[in-house]
């Protein structure tokens, strides 16, 4: 595959994530992040309390992925997750252990309400 067709596959999978998240945000609240730019402003997809990273490709780096994330999103008081599909393979999310924890403990203590 060629770079222009990679750069496609990818944008494609950007607006697949973004509609999945819309369908649990809503369509408001959710869109893909500014392109042209070099991510430092916003994630892939943007999404309430979310850096979202995506990368789709033959074998993706779900590390190198979620560094990114995490390193764009410093202080920015986000979650930093990375959204990875490889060729032929469903997609996964990889989001750092205590960020996990923290997401859990967020939902815990609202369910329990």
């Amino acid at each position: 595959m060629d770079g222009r067709g990679a750069r496609r596959k990818g944008h494609d999978f950007e607006r697949e994530v973004a509609r999945r998240f819309a369908e649990v945000f809503g369509a408001s609240e959710v869109r893909r992040g500014l392109q042209y730019r070099d991510g430092a402003d916003c994630g892939d997809v943007i999404a309430p309390a979310l850096w979202i990273e995506c990368k789709r490709g033959r074998k993706t780096s779900a590390r190198a992925a979620l560094a990114q994330a995490t390193a764009a999103s410093d202080g920015k008081g986000c979650w930093p997750i990375a959204v990875c599909k490889d060729d032929n393979e469903p997609a996964t999310v990889t989001i750092a252990f205590d960020d996990f924890l923290d997401l859990v403990r967020e939902w815990w203590e609202l369910r329990r309400r």
